[in-house]
């Protein structure tokens, strides 16, 4: 019986971790690919597309859309409760704090330097006020990608693998999941290369885990990480960050070798206190 319900149970999380993918891509790809392959139709009806359009917003919200709807249907609105209730986990060992804060900035001011460029962004004309505005705006992109990547997609991995591979394919996942901005006019992405962008999904989304791991499952961790990676106080420095991060990686994982490769102690809970739910 044991055996049956666990052959069950990993079934159900395939299920649920299909399904998280499916709607994910489907929201993204659908909305991008409509500017891609149609631009001058969906421009004509809905406008040109940009960073601060509301159908670049619900592009990126897919991962956070596509989350709700799995816990929605796993747990009810009770578990739409629990699982927000993951927003309030913020103790961290204090060295985890430090690279959120100190060394991710470190980061791209070594990166920019090395390409000729400035330790911060310039400011625009109109002074530090429209960056400032733009620091909080970024709080409603990338962080809310979070409810789906770490919040689903990570716990439900790690039923199955170690954290550094779950992180390895949800960083995979994650750089595809982007592609087709890069064939998008009117985005940052489209003046950046992917190769570099797509190694530095794959290495952000492995440096997030055991921070994600330590914090017992908190979503407020990696959306501050999140939110860190996407400050427009810092300087462009593609794509000498990524190469940087990849050393920085390197050491983060070797440090945490005795839980980043092994599924001991590894959050595994999309909802809290529901079992492996």
């Amino acid at each position: 019986m044991a055996v049956l319900l666990a052959s069950q149970e990993k079934r159900f999380g395939s299920a649920l971790l299909f399904g998280f993918l499916v709607i994910t891509f489907a929201i993204t790809w659908g909305v991008i690919g409509s500017y891609i392959f149609w631009p001058d139709a969906m421009t004509a009806r809905f406008g040109e597309i940009s960073g601060a359009h509301p159908f670049f917003f619900l592009a990126t919200w897919a991962p956070a859309i596509a989350a709700f709807s799995v816990v929605l249907y796993i747990g009810g609105l009770k578990g739409v409760a629990a699982f927000l209730s993951r927003l309030l986990l913020w103790r961290l060992p204090a060295p985890w704090w430090g690279f959120i804060l100190i060394v991710i900035p470190l980061v791209y001011m070594a990166g920019s330097l090395i390409k000729g460029g400035p330790l911060l962004a310039p400011l625009p004309p109109e002074g530090i006020g429209p960056v400032v505005a733009l620091m909080f705006m970024m709080l409603l992109l990338g962080p809310i990608e979070e409810f789906g990547w770490r919040g689903v997609a990570q716990p439900l991995l790690q039923r199955y693998v170690a954290p550094f591979w779950a992180g390895a394919l949800i960083g995979t996942v994650w750089g595809i999941w982007h592609l087709p901005a890069f064939y998008l006019a009117g985005v940052v992405f489209a003046e950046w290369s992917f190769l570099p962008f797509f190694v530095g999904n794959i290495v952000l989304a492995i440096l997030v885990t055991p921070m994600f791991n330590a914090s017992r499952g908190s979503l407020l961790i990696p959306m501050l990480f999140h939110w860190q990676l996407i400050n427009p106080f810092w300087p462009d420095a593609q794509p000498y960050d990524t190469w940087i991060l990849v050393g920085v990686a390197a050491v983060v994982v070797w440090w945490n070798r005795e839980t980043i490769f092994t599924r001991a102690g590894a959050v595994t809970e999309v909802i809290p206190g529901e079992a492996r739910s």
